[in-house]
């Protein structure tokens, strides 16, 4: 057995020191390239987006595509970092669901900027303070985030890439705390006690239920409170040292949050792009009718229709729509033309690749 351990190690031996040769020759094309560039931007969403795809693809080992993609995300973060260093504003404070989407997406080799509201996670690029942003736009379980639909309307920023994560909820306390059901309190971000509504009222129906701005808070209150306990990701017990108590809590075990990449990239098409827009509608029967109608003419499907008032005190109402394509293909482009010839108001987010895992 011991021999046999030894072969199987020094291949692996032998494998690494092949590997550090490529990934060495990755990291000295990656770098000519930001030369070639002479200071265009290093983030290429469109670029990324297909490497993921292709690696994905050729996972036909035991890894499977999305730990291969998450492989390639770190290896195509820490190249990007040689080019240029970035920076990327989420949602914090550190701990929460946002900054593991902001990691899943661009990797650890940028500096993560966590800022206190979704208000301050725009302006921090609208002001150059950051170079990108993660902002959460809606979750399987609870709906739409609103405030990132209203700033949408008057943000010069573009959307430039998707995030889809999964969310596992957990308990989370002291490790010598009183017990899973003799807690007396539940820190936890709004969001989330939704999500586990039934698991409480069955495992701790006696707990007073306590909404704090964020499971990062929720983890700090939690750390100082011998009697409460949180809700919130692995990440967050980590950060504030505190043990995981239940594991997967949540009432949908499908249960996802969508996050949006923003910036000013002009994002090209990628081979499987969504592009988002805002539009309203006359205040006559058939009006929206008319409105979507050029999307199933032109062969263009509407993954996601969501409408919030216009705020004009009128009962006129904003239709978010996302569309499968990209700007740049006939069908899209001869669509939202037809489109903005019926709508009183429409604007593009933009084009940008579809997540794949």
């Amino acid at each position: 057995m011991t021999e046999k351990l030894d072969e199987h190690r020094a291949a692996i031996d032998a494998i690494d020191e092949r590997i550090m040769l490529l990934l060495n020759e990755r990291a000295a094309h990656a770098r000519s390239i930001g030369e070639l560039k002479g200071g265009a931007p290093v983030y290429r969403p469109e670029r990324e987006a297909q490497v993921l795809r292709r690696v994905g693809a050729m996972a036909s080992g035991p890894l499977g595509p999305a730990r291969v993609a998450a492989i390639f995300t770190e290896i195509m973060s820490a190249c990007r970092a040689l080019e240029q260093p970035m920076s990327v504003a989420y949602l914090g404070p550190e701990g929460t669901f946002s900054e593991m989407a902001t990691f899943k997406h661009f990797g650890h080799g940028v500096q993560g900027m966590p800022a206190a509201s979704i208000d301050e996670v725009f302006r921090s690029v609208e002001t150059n303070l950051a170079h990108n942003a993660v902002v959460p736009v809606e979750n399987s379980t609870e709906g739409t985030i609103g405030r990132t639909l209203d700033l949408l309307l008057t943000t010069p920023l573009m959307i430039c890439g998707e995030v889809v994560l999964p969310v596992r909820q957990n308990l989370i306390a002291m490790s010598d705390g009183p017990g899973p059901a003799s807690y007396a309190r539940v820190y936890s971000h709004p969001q989330s006690l939704g999500q586990c509504h039934m698991w409480l009222r069955q495992n701790l129906p006696a707990a007073e239920r306590l909404p704090v701005s964020s499971n990062a808070e929720a983890a700090r209150r939690a750390a100082a409170d011998p009697e409460g306990c949180a809700i919130g990701p692995e990440l967050a017990a980590e950060r504030y040292g505190l043990a995981l108590i239940a594991r997967s809590i949540e009432d949908d075990p499908r249960n996802m949050t969508r996050f949006l990449v923003l910036g000013w990239e002009q994002v090209g098409p990628s081979g499987r792009d969504r592009t988002s827009i805002v539009m309203s509608a006359a205040n006559r029967p058939g009006a929206v009718h008319e409105l979507i109608s050029p999307f199933a003419r032109h062969g263009v499907s509407m993954s996601r229709i969501e409408s919030r008032p216009a705020r004009t005190g009128q009962w006129e109402y904003l239709f978010f729509v996302d569309i499968e394509g990209h700007l740049s293909e006939p069908r899209v482009a001869q669509a939202l033309d037809e489109v903005k010839e019926k709508a009183p108001y429409i604007k593009v987010f933009g084009s940008y690749p579809a997540a794949s895992f």
